[in-house]
């Protein structure tokens, strides 16, 4: 018997993982994205990150602001 194939991740799970990867691979912690955001005009705390991240449902702003926040110059789509 064949076993089904696993579906693919909601939408919510592959951007909290992208997110926090971005995060990883910047070695950068919610904490320090707060401050790092804060300079870019967003009053974000380490909880509130680490609730918009938990449920994986945050903005394109957040998402956006994070990314030049921690520096990131190239998104690579397929790893979402």
């Amino acid at each position: 018997m064949a076993t089904k194939p696993k579906p693919a991740p909601s939408w919510e799970d592959r951007a909290r993982r992208f997110l926090k990867a971005e995060l990883a691979r910047a070695e950068i912690g919610y904490r320090e994205l707060a401050e790092r955001l804060a300079k870019h005009g967003m009053r974000e705390t380490e909880a509130s990150i680490a609730n918009k991240i938990s449920r994986g449902t945050f903005p394109a702003t957040f998402l956006l602001a994070s990314l030049k926040a921690i520096e990131a110059d190239v998104v690579r789509l397929e790893s979402v």
